[in-house]
């Protein structure tokens, strides 16, 4: 089954605690993967930053909102336990907790206020904001603003001239660590046009090896015939690597292709190209900055 939202975990989590002994948020989350039969690889599967496992935040923020509601509580750092108004629900043997439920409790409900109300969202909208944690619902905010810009700085790619759209690939390949010097990669791009090669650039500021490439605004798919010339080209120039950048995207028949070949080819597509100029700001300008933070409980700790 799916990695389940944090509302599926929250009465489960309740039951655990029904014992009304400590638990630790680790013990918990091995119950409980166990309980809903996870896979390893759900398990392990990390949210959009790559900082946290999925169904961990999710069990985190389940205990977090029981905690809201005054169900459970933290005796010490690291250990939450139920509490006599925990205990009282789990007698009223709900069929679900869900955020209905919790606005019933005054700390969940002052918890909630900062944020859109529940009467306030109706239909899919509520059903999804249930779904995802805090962290999930604006890491997918972020992930759609980034697919939103990379959409625009294609369009603006593919109104530029084929001079600038060269200089943008020296741009960003200098940004990424490749062709030494901006002045050594502007001199590599567009100097060979042999045989379908666009330009030659250093692998890096040593110049151990050459990486060959090919840059084109293309408007449709392209397919296996296309890189099977590139990686010809290779064999002509005695090149074991080389990349191919497109505006558009690859076919997968071309994309299985390079996984074959002793050469080693790199397909960057239009939206993988519009990803990397945005995570090496080339063509883009910083608009607003968020730092997402937590508590440091080592600070808090008397003991040191």
């Amino acid at each position: 089954m799916a990695i389940p939202n944090y509302q599926m975990i929250m009465l489960p989590l309740l039951k655990i605690a029904a014992n009304e002994q400590e638990h630790t948020q680790e013990e918990v989350v091995e119950i409980l993967a166990k309980q809903f039969a996870l896979t390893e690889a759900e398990k392990k599967e990390m949210l959009e930053s790559g900082r946290q496992a999925r169904f961990d935040n999710r069990v985190a923020w389940a205990k977090t909102s029981l905690k809201k509601a005054g169900l459970v509580e933290n005796p010490r750092r690291g250990i939450f336990k139920i509490t006599s108004q925990g205990l009282k629900l789990l007698k009223s043997n709900p069929s679900k907790i869900d955020v209905s439920l919790l606005m019933q409790y005054p700390g969940f409900k002052e918890y909630q206020t900062p944020s859109k109300k529940l009467d306030e969202i109706s239909g899919d909208e509520s059903c999804e904001a249930d779904r995802q944690t805090p962290e999930e619902v604006l890491e997918a905010n972020f992930q759609e603003l980034r697919r939103a810009l990379a959409k625009e700085l294609l369009d603006h790619i593919m109104a530029c001239s084929p001079k600038f759209f060269e200089w943008l690939v020296v741009d960003l390949l200098v940004k990424m660590g490749y062709g030494g010097s901006r002045k050594d990669a502007g001199e590599a791009i567009g100097q060979s046009g042999d045989g379908g090669i666009d330009g030659i650039i250093k692998e890096d500021k040593l110049g151990l090896d050459a990486i060959y490439i090919q840059a084109k605004r293309w408007s449709g798919t392209v397919g296996r015939p296309v890189v099977q010339a590139f990686a010809g080209s290779l064999e002509g120039q005695r090149a074991k690597k080389g990349i191919m950048i497109s505006t558009s995207q690859f076919s997968q028949d071309a994309k299985d292709y390079v996984t074959r070949i002793e050469k080693k080819i790199i397909l960057i597509d239009g939206e993988q190209l519009a990803q990397y100029m945005i995570d090496n700001n080339v063509g883009v300008a910083e608009m607003a900055n968020y730092s997402v933070k937590r508590v440091d409980i080592d600070y808090f700790d008397e003991k040191q």
